[in-house]
């Protein structure tokens, strides 16, 4: 009896060791084949924004699109979110839009961020990390600038961004 416990139990450890083994595996190490880089054409996606619309990448085809990964426990993102409000209220009427996608957050939590800073630019909800993972982003705040054709002429990954970076940035992507 004893002897049948300890086999199902080490059967049972086996199992949950390789199903932990397998999932760090495929989400550290297997995942880069689908990292988008500069110079590719960047990945078509629909996410739903905190009014529950429905919107899509390529709908934006012909403006530059300042695409920005975060979340709300990110510090580098409280810092740079209100500067990207800011230069987007210059931007926005020049073909520039920025698509903030929020990591697998919460609509509320999402909200109550935005609300606090007073952002308006639309805040996409990627609850699944799908498109997330799509684009490879592993660190965030995580900025992929598109150009008018669609294509990803650069990826930036260096924490807050200041307002002039992200003007600068705005100008590679201006149409």
């Amino acid at each position: 009896m004893k002897k049948n416990r300890l086999v199902i139990r080490t059967v049972i450890l086996a199992v949950v060791v390789i199903a932990v083994g397998y999932t760090f595996y495929a989400n550290f190490f297997a995942s880069d084949s689908g990292v988008i880089e500069e110079g590719d054409t960047a990945p078509n996606f629909i996410l739903t924004d905190l009014k529950g619309n429905e919107v899509e990448l390529e709908d934006y085809r012909g403006q530059g699109v300042f695409l920005n990964f975060w979340a709300t426990y990110c510090e580098p993102c409280k810092e740079e979110m209100p500067a990207m409000d800011k230069v987007y209220q210059k931007y926005k009427d020049q073909g520039i839009e920025i698509l903030a996608v929020n990591v697998t957050e919460p609509r509320l939590t999402a909200k109550t961020f935005v609300d606090r800073y007073n952002l308006s630019f639309p805040i996409l909800l990627d609850k699944g990390n799908d498109v997330t993972n799509h684009y490879g982003v592993g660190l965030i705040p995580a900025t992929f600038l598109i150009n008018k054709d669609g294509e990803v002429v650069k990826k930036i990954v260096e924490g807050s961004l200041s307002e002039e970076k992200i003007e600068n940035y705005m100008e590679l992507i201006k149409p």
